[in-house]
């Protein structure tokens, strides 16, 4: 290719996804247009190669051999267009930027606050927000659209690092006084928090049952509290309803640890990388306070020792 032009990342990035799915359909649906145009914008970058860059069949998309060896190209020349129209884009009065990224829970209380914290240490770094599922935060990561990420399930991809910040507890609360575990009736709201813990809900609270199931993560929040049910949530996001009397922790109730993990390119620049973590390193600590402050309350309302959802059989 002689010239690098918008377009021609856009079908890098569809040749890029295609070839992570291995479907022509997945891959539609994941950047938001239709199966045709996935299949024009391939059919067009082989044109520009001169080769065919996978072998269709009924199962879906594999790389041929040509797109094997093209892979590692692609990738490259996408993340060095995002690293040349991120730094070009820097605004006048400031001298570098990051790109981070979180799931859409983990942005009230802890991604704000990072941009805050990041802000305050290094105010020279201009900062850009993104959302995204950790599907498509991942992607971000591989292609260098984003450098840093805080996200629930994190993946292991080659050039990018894992690492747990902290076990943000879930905890069960109530939105009506003196709450009981054995009495929920109707009023309790089941909120998918992945795998895990519906497995570990479904053992350990078989009687726990809602005919409302709501994967909204953190976002679950507004509908129990405007209604006065009761749900499985984190303890830092239910602290200040907690607080306020809108919400009530139910004693003896088991919590549920549930991982946030941070993500990052190796190839971050150092001084962006501690400034990001030494902010988020705060952050953590005050969200940890926050939690604890939860827990604390939780074992003095409860009789018994509190237990961990998923253990029971455990302890």
């Amino acid at each position: 290719m002689s010239c690098i032009v918008p377009m021609d990342i856009t079908l890098m990035r569809t040749f890029l996804e295609v070839a992570a799915s291995g479907s022509f359909v997945h891959s539609a649906d994941k950047l938001f247009v239709t199966q045709s145009a996935v299949s024009l914008r391939i059919r067009r970058l082989e044109e520009q190669l001169g080769h065919a860059l996978f072998t269709r069949s009924k199962a879906g998309a594999e790389l041929t051999p040509e797109g094997e060896a093209f892979s590692a190209y692609a990738l490259s020349l996408v993340k060095i267009w995002e690293e040349a129209r991120q730094q070009i884009g820097v605004p006048e009065g400031f001298t570098k930027a990051i790109t981070i990224g979180a799931e859409h829970s983990l942005w009230s209380r802890c991604g704000f606050r990072w941009i805050d914290e990041m802000q305050a240490r290094t105010p020279s770094l201009s900062i850009r927000a993104e959302l995204g599922t950790p599907d498509r935060l991942t992607r971000f990561l591989i292609e260098g659209v984003i450098q840093a990420a805080l996200t629930y399930l994190p993946q292991i991809r080659p050039g990018i690092r894992v690492e747990k910040l902290f076990e943000e507890d879930l905890v069960l609360v109530a939105g009506w006084p003196e709450p009981d575990l054995t009495v929920m009736d109707d009023r309790y709201v089941m909120v998918d928090w992945g795998p895990e813990f519906v497995q570990a809900h479904a053992i350990d609270l078989p009687d726990l049952r809602s005919g409302k199931t709501l994967a909204l993560g953190a976002l679950a929040t507004d509908f129990v509290v405007g209604r006065g049910l009761a749900a499985y949530l984190p303890a830092r996001t239910a602290a200040p309803y907690l607080d306020a009397g809108q919400l009530h922790l139910v004693p003896d109730a088991p919590i549920f640890p549930y991982a946030i993990w941070l993500v990052w390119r190796e190839d971050m620049d150092d001084e962006i990388k501690q400034c990001a973590r030494a902010a988020l390193t705060k952050v953590v600590a005050g969200a940890v306070s926050v939690q604890e402050d939860v827990i604390e309350e939780l074992e003095q309302a409860s009789d018994d020792e509190i237990e961990i959802l998923g253990q029971l059989d455990e302890q």
